[in-house]
């Protein structure tokens, strides 16, 4: 039913409208017989409705533009208006359903009256083609509306599509690298790392195609990551983490923290020396969740970096979230803290 009302919604606006209309009139006419009033109805209905057509039908076969009028747009507005009023008022010379008393004198010509008739017949059209043209207006750029905000929804989830895409080629690029360092030194570790990539890349292809998983999983993705990254720096990287069981089952971004681990070991502890921390914290609270890493170091972005991880991040979240989520990268004594933010509603 709902289908059919969006289909004809022109044709259901029309009948009901007018006979509404049709109906009002004759409250204020002469007192007639039940087998009048219906025909008056049925009849009247019949005319207003093939005449408004009829001029819906011109300004169709026009190319009448609604906005912004031109001159020839007017041209072809009156031109429609007097020929719909003469198919009205031929129409209603048929069935004498609108008739029109004059006050003039009783020896008012039959011409007179004609023009009578004419000019009411046409100011009514005049006011029909206002409402039209306003409704028209209206379903219009509510369309455009919808139409830019089906545009925007699809352009949103072609671009998170392609960004998921990008975790993997930039996580394989690194781990490869960190295997290729370690193969000629210890063919042992090499394999134990291959291993270990082999299954972060399963789960990191399997959770490609979703938008969301709990944050149980993400951590069980971390905790391989943070075990690859540990054959290759050994005691030099410490991990701790700090996890609310509360947020256990809260849906995240698949392995946007382990991008922020692995920005954390790349960037922050692999350069140092002596080596030091990455520290993971999630918790809710205020009915956001909060992640944060945070590792040992400065913030130093090295000029040839692409910053592919830290952009990915803002971006999905951006798309999932729009302005509710906020990420955030900062250097906070002695340390580079990564703070994620995402609402919970």
């Amino acid at each position: 039913m709902k289908r059919f009302l969006s289909k004809n919604i022109f044709w259901v606006l029309q009948c009901f409208g007018w006979s509404l209309f049709v109906i009002s009139l004759q409250f204020f006419g002469d007192k007639e017989s039940l087998s009048k009033i219906v025909y008056d109805v049925l009849t009247g209905v019949l005319v207003v409705v093939v005449a408004t057509s009829f001029l819906r039908y011109l300004l169709n076969k026009s190319n009448f533009s609604y906005l912004p009028f031109t001159f020839f747009d007017f041209i072809k507005l009156f031109s429609a208006l007097i020929a719909a009023s003469l198919v009205f008022y031929g129409l209603n010379y048929l069935t004498d359903f609108f008739e029109v008393e004059t006050t003039v004198n009783e020896k008012e010509s039959e011409e007179w009256a004609f023009l009578s008739s004419f000019v009411i017949i046409f100011f009514l059209l005049v006011f029909w083609v206002i409402l039209y043209l306003l409704i028209k207006i209206f379903v219009g750029l509510n369309r455009q509306k919808i139409e830019r905000i089906e545009l925007i929804t699809t352009l949103n989830e072609a671009q998170l599509n392609t960004l998921k895409g990008q975790i993997n080629p930039h996580f394989l690029f690194n781990s490869i690298n960190n295997i290729r360092g370690l193969m000629l030194e210890d063919v042992g570790k090499s394999q134990e790392m291959i291993s270990k990539l082999s299954e972060m890349l399963e789960y990191a292809f399997a959770k490609n195609t979703v938008d969301a998983i709990p944050l149980r999983e993400e951590l069980e993705m971390v905790e391989n990551y943070i075990a690859l990254s540990k054959i290759q720096m050994e005691d030099r990287l410490q991990y701790v983490e700090e996890i609310d069981d509360e947020t256990l089952q809260i849906p995240i971004p698949p392995m946007i923290i382990q991008l922020l681990i692995e920005n954390a070991a790349k960037h922050g502890i692999a350069n140092l020396k002596e080596g030091g921390t990455i520290a993971l914290k999630v918790l809710k609270e205020n009915e956001n969740l909060f992640i944060t890493v945070a590792n040992t170091g400065k913030l130093k972005i090295a000029k040839d970096s692409t910053q592919l991880g830290l952009k990915n991040i803002r971006q999905r979240l951006r798309l999932l979230y729009g302005k509710k989520a906020t990420f955030s990268l900062e250097e906070v004594e002695e340390e580079v803290v990564a703070s994620i933010i995402i609402p919970l509603e």
